[in-house]
């Protein structure tokens, strides 16, 4: 609880962001999208907004692979991007197409920052209808020359990412082998983790504080990195927990989108909120377990999105 932040200690975004290590996006916002609710359950009631200036105008975080990362973690990250050991598959499909990438590289050098729609579209005979990108592949290679390293997500636009050349736009950074960044990461996640779980057991970092944790509630996001490794969160709190929103309904054992519910620190239950937009409201579909404090999580939760509950 403590190595997370969620023991009350946490108090500021760029401070949540850099302990916990960084932040998953995802465009599913039942309630409110990951990267927000993640830090809601930390900070409580935050200015949603603070975020998006650290990493559009402060340039502290920084946007890569659907994660937000603190800009002292870009070294790491570009010992990835650059490295042929990873993304193979991606690397092999772009090389097969040199005169594509060619093309995306060339129209994002003159005309940058731009959104994807703005690149022509350039048609390869290797290229079939794909059952996600259609017959247009430039978003597919904009993903991977953002893989590796070449392109950056520079902003958004109504929620579409914004690129531009990643020489433009990442800082200088040191140099360091791919070993090494492995190394210096696997660090950093074992003691934002506090506890990891290896081959069935459950090892706690040297610097974790195992004092009492106070007294406060939360609800999680499906993403949250205390309950992200779902082995780990059953051998920690005897807690199963499956996201079942690509169940079909009638197999779905909980909902759509239910959250852990976190009491101190034990998982004691979980409930399904769903923020309706619209009306302002926030509604409670379902709620299974120890549900003695989730009123005072919903409430929580409500205040911060601005809406009553229904």
């Amino acid at each position: 609880m403590r190595s997370q932040l969620l023991d009350g200690s946490a108090r500021t975004v760029l401070d949540t962001v850099r302990c916990i290590g960084f932040l998953q996006i995802d465009p599913i916002a039942t309630v409110a999208t990951p990267q927000h609710l993640v830090l809601w359950s930390r900070l409580g009631a935050f200015d949603t907004a603070k975020l998006d200036r650290l990493i559009w105008k402060e340039r502290k975080l920084f946007e890569w692979n659907a994660f937000i990362w603190p800009i002292e973690t870009l070294p790491l990250l570009q010992a990835r991007m650059r490295s042929p050991k990873r993304h193979l598959r991606a690397r092999a499909w772009m090389k097969e197409r040199a005169g594509f990438r060619r093309h995306v590289m060339r129209h994002v050098a003159e005309h940058g920052p731009l959104l994807s729609r703005e690149i022509p579209d350039y048609k390869s005979a290797r290229d079939d209808a794909h059952p996600w990108w259609g017959t247009r592949y430039v978003a597919l290679m904009l993903e991977i020359l953002h893989l590796c390293g070449e392109v950056a997500v520079v902003g958004r636009r109504n929620g579409q990412r914004v690129w531009d050349l990643a020489e433009r736009f990442y800082p200088e950074t040191e140099r360091i082998s791919l070993r090494e960044a492995d190394a210096l990461y696997d660090a950093q996640r074992f003691r934002a983790l506090g506890v990891q779980l290896v081959r069935g057991a459950l090892h706690a970092h040297p610097d974790a504080d195992d004092s009492p944790v106070p007294d406060r509630v939360a609800l999680l996001s499906p993403f949250d990195r205390l309950i992200h490794d779902r082995a780990r969160a059953e051998a920690m709190f005897d807690f199963h927990y499956r996201l079942e929103m690509y169940v079909p309904k009638a197999k779905r054992e909980y909902g759509y989108y239910v959250l852990p519910l976190l009491v101190g620190d034990r998982i004691v239950g979980r409930a399904e909120p769903r923020f309706d937009r619209k009306a302002g409201t926030l509604e409670l579909l379902g709620a299974w377990g120890d549900t003695s404090r989730l009123d005072e999580a919903l409430d929580g939760l409500a205040l911060h999105l601005g809406a009553t509950r229904s």
